[in-house]
């Protein structure tokens, strides 16, 4: 039997009697990590990497009965030695590993490999299946070096105090907005602004002990503030909407993967894109699936199709995972990163929220 079977309500681990990730509301959930396309309300009782607890908290409520487990650390859940590793996506990301009776699956959750200073380095984990996301599973997307990356943003931000215009910088309020402001620390010991909707994760991210960049709200400042050469981050559901006309003169950019192709519908919207992920990208897909040894491989959320096609030419006994959501593997890709984009606005209040979700949501 397999360990991991996939299910309406997500994936599901039949000798443990729990689901990963689930869609909708179940009796025991194991939790990859806070995004809102992972982390959804209502189930019984989760479990979830203890330094994302805070994260966790704010995503499921303060009524959702939560189990952190520290990394490594593992639990017996029905047959099942369950235990969560490293994903190096967001901070608090896990990968699930689940053991019966000598058999060990490993499901990747969201995963990257490049350093990123909010979150712990993704640990390989030998496994005998292994369930990999495969987002930007495709040969054109290869990642830059994030410091070189962040020295781009710099520069461009201290262009836009020479041009005497805002530099108002897009990117999603979960991960990716923590990540630049830490990263930015090389550079600058000045306060960025940000959109409301980051404020609280921002500070959940301070208050795990990750060192960014000090922060001011937008809303905080007076009419008259005067927004040339301010760097001001925002999710992307903000741009084309009312709340940015405060910031005029501006130059708008985003922080993506996505940004890797030129010309795509979603660079065009930009006058800049940096290319930064938190997802694998193509040689990291292959260098983590070759780092655990799998001799099965199953793929989810995104390029399934490039992937297993790759894999099968090597020997692997690779598949697309079957999905009960009704969505085909491929189209997945689109719905992660809406969801990811307004992971944040849910609890936030008030007409920036409002411009945001009534944009996108």
């Amino acid at each position: 039997m397999d360990l991991i079977v996939p299910t309406p309500q997500g994936l599901y681990c039949p000798r443990g009697d729990f689901h990963i990730d689930p869609s909708t509301p179940v009796a025991r959930a194991v939790i990859t990590h806070g995004h809102a396309d992972h982390a959804r309300p209502g189930s019984r009782e989760y479990w979830g990497a203890a330094v994302g607890y805070g994260l966790l908290r704010e995503r499921l409520g303060l009524g959702a009965k939560i189990n952190p487990l520290a990394y490594s650390a593992a639990i017996q859940l029905g047959d099942a030695r369950v235990s969560l590793h490293p994903a190096g996506h967001v901070l608090g990301s896990a990968q699930v590993r689940i053991e019966v009776d000598g058999a060990v699956w490993v499901v990747s959750g969201d995963y990257k490999r490049e350093a990123d200073p909010t979150c712990a380095a993704f640990e390989p984990q030998p496994c005998d299946v292994f369930i990999t996301e495969s987002t930007f599973a495709l040969p054109v997307y290869r990642w830059p070096d994030p410091l070189e990356v962040a020295r781009e943003i710099f520069d461009w931000w201290q262009q836009c105090k020479t041009d005497g215009v805002c530099a108002l910088l897009c990117c999603y309020s979960l991960g990716k907005a923590q990540r630049i402001l830490a990263e930015l620390q090389r550079h600058a010991d000045e306060t960025v602004y940000v959109h409301g909707a980051m404020t609280r994760l921002i500070k959940l991210y301070r208050s795990a002990g990750v060192a960014m960049l000090p922060t001011d709200v937008v809303t905080n400042q007076p009419k008259t503030f005067d927004w040339r050469g301010r760097l001001v981050l925002a999710p992307p559901g903000a741009s084309g909407t009312p709340w940015l006309k405060r910031f005029r003169p501006l130059s708008l950019s985003f922080a993506s993967g996505w940004m890797q192709v030129r010309g795509s519908g979603r660079r065009a919207a930009y006058d800049r894109g940096f290319v930064l992920s938190d997802h694998a990208d193509w040689p990291s897909l292959i260098r983590t699936i070759e780092q655990t040894g799998a001799k099965r491989v199953l793929a989810m959320h995104g390029h399934t199709d490039v992937l297993v096609s790759y894999l099968r030419e090597r020997g692997i006994d690779a598949q697309a995972l079957a999905l009960h959501s009704g969505v085909s593997p491929n189209a997945l890709d689109a719905a992660i990163e809406a969801a990811a984009e307004h992971c944040a606005d849910a609890n936030v209040a008030g007409a920036e929220a409002a411009a945001v979700s009534g944009e996108s949501e």
